[in-house]
């Protein structure tokens, strides 16, 4: 049975966040541009502390979250609905698989899936100096790239969707963090504690989603270089970025159930074109039995890989890698957290968490090794050429991969074509979502923002994301990105006492009416019982 819980009124609470958060982006874009050589070290620096002394801490607040996650499927809360209880699933599953995927890292995966694996396939801590570059360092390096995508991730965007679906929908609070703060601070989420929860969700979302157009602008770059020659320079990704935050902007307008659904559609469609486009054209039996013998290897050292920390202080591999991917997804929790959440309404917990877990981290496994394994392919069994062209332009992996297929000039244009139209469409489906999310929060969890909100916050993001590649500030940004995710991950840990507090509560509220009615029945019955005995004699 839902409880709702009473609550005031947040609007006239909505101006302190919206002049707030503008405030605080355009005051750290600022800093970061007026003197980017001082803000990248200054960053730099910040993000060396927590690699160094703080590894285990994010390290044990993912693992803590899949942990969580996993616990929720087979507890007795599972079956609580994330809405009333009569509630059901506005999206199908489709839809809602596409959504997930597409909004949350969809994009990155993209643009990472052949990089990553290259990298660690010239160094890793698990492996020798004697194994590097042959087909055991491959293994790894699939191994760890799956990892970095996988259920780890996912169990903190299940457990941040799922407590904010939670207490919206089945609770009436508003649609933002601060709701999942209740059961500790009551009606004080709507004062300065709410305000700096939600800020640093903003803050997270908006430089999360900048960095990721300047990088996926030159990305974009590079493939329109490849297709027709463009001119490979900032103002042209600049050019692109606008173009970009002009239909994120178009899509958001129209709402969860047009734009953003119909594009993540679009967009599943197209992956599975790609990915189909790729098995038959590059080494089809071998890729099929690499996704097994990836996802049996990922599966065997997940929790090795996931409890692993670093011995070694002066290897700089796991701060460069697992704590940047660590906290990365802290600081996109907010924004994938809310969106999911936004179109998760109806769904059982269990059904939830199960379907935010295995779908995505199936796919993103999958994509990786179909991509991976054949630039692995080609780099140990084939022409090579694979390793030089990741460590000239990391932007140039996916096109050079598909040209070294040598499947003709045709078919090459074709699948070069169809990524870079995915690049695009990944890039719209994140920022409308980005924006939808980012209003959502500014007007204190309002799911139907006002239009000339979308419209502003949609040019902000672009125009953060221009600012920062003209001024060369990105790789910066993406450090303090990261950075951002501590303070957040704090809000994080006092959200999953509030969601565990308030399920101990409901549950023990639910049992005790349901003791108390089958008492009730039980005195109805003897009062039945006592008037047939007292009418017989």
């Amino acid at each position: 049975m839902s409880s709702h819980i009473s609550r005031h009124s947040p609007k006239n609470n909505s101006a302190t966040m919206i002049y707030g958060s503008v405030a605080l982006i355009v005051a750290f874009v600022l800093f970061t541009i007026i003197n980017t050589t001082y803000a990248s070290s200054l960053f730099n620096s910040m993000k060396a502390f927590i690699a160094n002394e703080l590894s285990w801490y994010y390290i044990g607040v993912i693992c803590f979250c899949l942990i969580l996650s996993l616990w929720l499927i087979i507890s007795p809360y599972g079956s609580i609905r994330l809405g009333k209880d009569e509630d059901r699933p506005e999206f199908s599953n489709f839809s809602w698989f596409s959504m997930l995927f597409g909004a949350g890292i969809g994009i990155g995966i993209l643009f990472w899936s052949i990089a990553e694996p290259i990298y660690h396939l010239q160094g890793n801590p698990f492996i020798t100096d004697a194994q590097k570059g042959t087909v055991e360092a491959a293994q790894v390096a699939m191994r760890i790239a799956i990892f970095h995508w996988g259920l780890h991730g996912w169990g903190l965007f299940a457990v941040i969707g799922m407590l904010l679906a939670y207490f919206s929908y089945r609770k009436g609070l508003p649609l933002s963090i601060r709701s999942s703060l209740y059961p500790i601070f009551g009606e004080r989420i709507y004062g300065p504690i709410g305000h700096a929860a939600d800020l640093l969700s903003v803050f997270g979302t908006v430089f999360g989603i900048a960095t990721s157009l300047g990088l996926g602008a030159k990305q974009m770059n590079t493939g329109l270089h490849y297709l027709f020659g463009l001119e490979v320079s900032t103002p042209v990704q600049i050019v692109l970025i606008v173009v970009i935050s002009a239909i994120a902007t178009a899509s958001v307008l129209s709402g969860v159930n047009k734009g953003i659904r119909l594009l993540s559609e679009w967009n599943m469609h197209l992956t599975v074109v790609i990915l189909a486009l790729f098995i038959v054209f590059g080494p089809t039996v071998y890729l099929l039995g690499a996704f097994f013998t990836n996802l049996g290897d990922y599966i065997t050292h997940a929790v090795n890989l996931g409890f692993w920390v670093n011995p070694n202080p002066k290897d700089a591999w796991q701060g460069d890698w697992t704590i940047f991917y660590w906290g990365w997804w802290i600081a996109w929790a907010p924004f994938c957290g809310i969106f999911i959440a936004r179109i998760s309404k109806g769904r059982t917990i269990r059904e939830f968490v199960i379907g935010v877990l295995i779908a995505p981290t199936l796919l993103a496994a999958f994509w990786i090794t179909i991509f991976g394994n054949t630039a692995m392919h080609i780099q140990l069994f084939g022409a090579g050429g694979i390793v030089e062209a990741v460590n000239s332009d990391v932007t140039m992996s996916l096109f050079k991969t598909i040209e070294l297929m040598n499947i003709g000039h045709v078919m090459t244009v074709v699948m070069a074509s169809i990524c870079t139209v995915l690049l695009v469409t990944y890039f719209v489906t994140s920022a409308d979502s980005a924006t939808l999310v980012i209003c959502t929060l500014v007007c204190m969890g309002d799911e139907n923002p006002p239009s000339h909100y979308r419209i502003i916050w949609g040019a902000l993001v672009g125009a953060v994301a221009a600012v920062l590649l003209a001024a060369g500030g990105l790789s910066a940004l993406q450090t303090a990105s990261i950075v951002a995710a501590l303070p957040f991950s704090v809000v994080l840990l006092l959200a999953i006492y509030g969601l565990l507090k308030s399920l101990h509560e409901e549950t023990s509220q639910t049992r005790k009416e349901s003791i108390q009615n089958g008492r009730a029945e039980r005195d109805s019955q003897d009062v039945s019982i006592e008037s047939i005995n007292t009418t017989s004699a």
